[in-house]
């Protein structure tokens, strides 16, 4: 606590960041925390909850009164304001309603709004404060009317003007630089129609996926995009700081969903919670273990009667693993960067299959010949040889068409993609390694 009093008395409220609090919070023990938020300034309580961990939220409602909590929400945007009302209600719903009751009632109605729509539409993630002009309007108005907003803090973080007819529709999306060099004494269309530029909006609709938002962001390198329903009557706008969310939180659940690990149960504190999931993950990798098991039980004898099979049987197995989890991460990953199209199926299982067939005759004859010289056996070699081109071709394809079959039956290819693969080269790399032992050395 005392660091954050020190950063406090250091500096003007004005000057204080959100996130530059948020890392300080995360430093102090329970006690001290209880202490720390009380001493954030109220305006940016909201901003402060919202960048911390989520595992923290507790702790600040917990420290915070509903008249204080209600102010803090009274002061965020609209699509933060959401996002701070479904935590609330995540950790206390009698709170959250009671928050709720105290808000004025545009804040009300602009949550309820955006309470609408799914979490994976675009609607749920746009902020309703807008600057919009008309296309008759004077330039020069225009420019008076923000300056009075921006001084009242209505509006923030503009970066672009729409401009709109008298139904709401969007027609135009002018960047304030753009404005600044039009001629103020004419009206925003006339200016418009002078200019060699083209100012025609790049938007979305309203109930158009998340997904598909953040690709536009990508492929336009955009730092906001306006919303629209499907008349084209503007919304809302998204701005990028909520596409950076959405990237992070994206490339964390694929990274959980790879291990076999839940995202929200990771960032939950509790341990019972955590370890329930985890256990379903590993309760299915140990039966598809028994199956690659029972394929290595099929060859008692083989083992029995050559003991350096036992030796090298790991090595083959391994390889086609880590190969296959090779061409399933790129895969995965290329999915979810929108890099494979419709029609790109084809291609990719081509490139991984020969990635992998190649690295599987180079590591074929590293092998093939240290197992020949280390047991002293030619055709032991040869045996391994072609068990590693053989799990590594297997590797390859499967890797990339697991997640592309995943994808085309609208499933997370992230989810699940390991352990079927794991099993995949466990059971053809053992089977393979033990099946040409058998009919090529005994």
């Amino acid at each position: 606590m005392n660091q954050l009093q020190e950063y406090i008395d250091a500096h003007e409220i004005s000057e204080m960041h959100p996130s530059d609090i948020a890392k300080i919070l995360k430093n102090l023990d329970d006690e001290a925390f209880s202490d720390a938020i009380k001493l954030v300034p109220k305006n940016l309580v909201g901003d402060v909850a919202l960048a911390l961990p989520d595992r923290y939220f507790d702790d600040v409602v917990e420290n915070l009164s509903v008249d204080e909590l209600s102010h803090a929400v009274t002061e965020l945007e609209s699509d933060d304001q959401l996002e701070f009302m479904q935590e609330l209600e995540d950790v206390n719903e009698t709170i959250a309603s009671e928050v709720f009751e105290n808000l004025h009632e545009d804040d009300q109605e602009e949550i309820t709004k955006l309470q609408k729509y799914n979490e994976d539409q675009a609607g749920s993630y746009m902020q309703l404060e807008l600057f919009t002009a008309y296309e008759y309007e004077i330039v020069q108005d225009v420019i008076k009317r923000f300056a009075k907003l921006r001084k009242e803090n209505e509006v923030e973080n503009v970066q672009n003007l729409f401009i709109i007819d008298d139904t709401n529709k969007l027609h135009y999306a002018v960047g304030l630089d753009d404005l600044l060099i039009f001629d103020f004494t004419k009206t925003v269309i006339d200016n418009i129609n002078e200019s060699e530029d083209k100012f025609d909006p790049i938007k979305t609709t309203d109930t158009n996926d998340i997904k598909d938002v953040v690709h536009t962001f990508e492929e336009y390198d955009l730092s906001v995009l306006a919303v629209t329903n499907a008349y084209d009557v503007l919304l809302g706008r998204i701005t990028s700081d909520d596409i950076y969310d959405i990237i992070n939180e994206h490339a964390t659940e694929q990274m959980y969903n790879l291990a076999g690990v839940d995202d929200e149960a990771e960032d939950d504190d509790e341990i019972i919670n955590a370890g329930k999931k985890r256990a379903t993950w590993l309760g299915l990798n140990l039966f598809t273990a028994i199956a690659a098991s029972l394929v290595i039980d099929l060859f008692q004898d083989t083992l029995q009667s050559m003991v350096a099979l036992a030796v090298l049987m790991p090595i083959v197995a391994s390889m086609g693993g880590n190969a296959g989890t090779q061409s399933l991460t790129v895969v995965v990953r290329q999915l979810a960067l929108g890099d494979i199209s419709t029609g790109d199926a084809m291609r990719i299982i081509k490139k991984e299959v020969l990635i992998s067939l190649g690295n599987g005759l180079l590591f074929a004859i590293i092998i093939g010949i240290i197992a020949a010289i280390w047991f002293k056996q030619d055709m032991l070699g040869v045996v391994i040889a072609l068990s590693m081109v053989i799990n590594l071709f297997v590797a390859g394809f499967f890797g990339a068409i697991i997640p592309l079959f995943l994808k085309k039956m609208d499933i997370d290819p992230a989810i699940g993609s390991t352990v079927i693969l794991t099993t995949v080269t466990d059971v053809v790399g053992f089977f393979s390694f033990l099946g040409l032992a058998k009919y090529i050395l005994l």
